[in-house]
């Protein structure tokens, strides 16, 4: 075969990682609203003397930094999509960036823990009504934030079972890890102004004071739980495990026939909704590897890069 003719054969591996994803779009959003509170705060802090103030608004400048990192994340991907150097494109820079965010938000959720400790024996006096006016204040902007980010109800990584575009849409932003690590950031804070509201009411009206610190430790071991959920899943990822339902899909897929036996098999994600797979199948009379690709494509359309080895079963003849 001429070197010509070859082009035919090759071709991309960006899978559309350089055109922008809605996670991005939503995180950008998001970003520049954190900033815009951070300001507000710390400038009103400075004016009127609010530690308060000053405090929430440096909080919001360390989320506004984790935010960033996802907002960053996405725009390499995008920039490096036709890269060479990168064997399946950027898909995994995703991973990453969620893998990042979720180390910052289990800091987050020792620090949190940390001071509430240091709450229950060393208590503050509290200024309620400006400590809970902060707080409110906290809980809409954040809440606002967690929504955009969340708005289509799958950030948050609960993946369902249901058949067709929906399932593949779903699962999509089940695998964006980078922006379940941005949703989980604002989430985080939104719980942390919530919880903070219901101790400052209860230590207000009631006179319950060890309420602040314990709803401190009830955020940290949520945000805890998020955390460890998300390095796990991302973690997955970035260690190419194989990923376990698509490769019983593939195995069923190939076998239908009873002709062909799959003898090895490896199914990994490359980056969110993107996978692929290295197959290694035996048969009586095996048909070509373009028959094979063609028919796990139009069956699971999340499979983008497969590589397909056959053999002929030892006794036969080559067809």
């Amino acid at each position: 075969m001429h070197t010509q003719d070859s082009s035919g054969w090759e071709h991309s591996h960006s899978f559309g990682q350089e055109q922008m994803q809605s996670g991005e779009r939503r995180t950008l959003i998001v970003v520049a609203i954190t900033l815009a509170m951070m300001v507000f705060e710390i400038t009103g802090g400075v004016i009127y003397g609010s530690l308060a103030l000053l405090a929430d608004g440096l909080h919001m400048g360390s989320h506004a930094t984790a935010l960033g990192i996802a907002a960053f994340a996405y725009f390499y991907a995008r920039r490096h999509a036709h890269d060479s150097k990168f064997s399946f494109g950027t898909g995994k820079v995703n991973a990453l960036g969620g893998f990042t965010g979720a180390v910052l938000l289990a800091g987050f959720a020792v620090f949190m823990a940390a001071e509430s400790v240091e709450r229950f024996f060393n208590p503050v006096a509290i200024v309620f009504n400006k400590a809970i006016a902060v707080a409110v204040l906290g809980l809409i902007v954040n809440g606002v934030c967690a929504w955009i980010l969340g708005g289509d109800g799958h950030a948050h990584g609960h993946a369902h079972d249901d058949q067709g575009h929906n399932s593949d849409h779903d699962h999509h932003h089940h695998d964006d890890h980078n922006r379940r690590s941005a949703y989980f950031h604002v989430l985080a804070d939104a719980l942390t102004s919530l919880l903070a509201i219901v101790a400052l009411l209860a230590a207000k009206y009631l006179g319950w004071q060890w309420m602040d610190p314990a709803m401190g430790i009830v955020g940290a071991v949520l945000v805890t739980r998020w955390s460890w959920g998300l390095l796990r899943d991302s973690g997955q990822v970035l260690l190419d495990q194989q990923v376990k339902d698509l490769s019983a899909q593939v195995k069923e897929t190939l076998e239908a026939g009873n002709n062909e036996r799959v003898t090895d098999l490896h199914v990994w994600s490359i980056g969110p909704g993107i996978q692929a797979a290295i197959i290694s199948l035996v048969a009586d009379k095996p048909r070509t590897a373009e028959y094979y690709r063609r028919t796990l494509q139009a069956q699971l359309p999340s499979l983008k890069h497969i590589t397909v080895e056959t053999h002929i079963c030892a006794g036969s003849h080559a067809p």
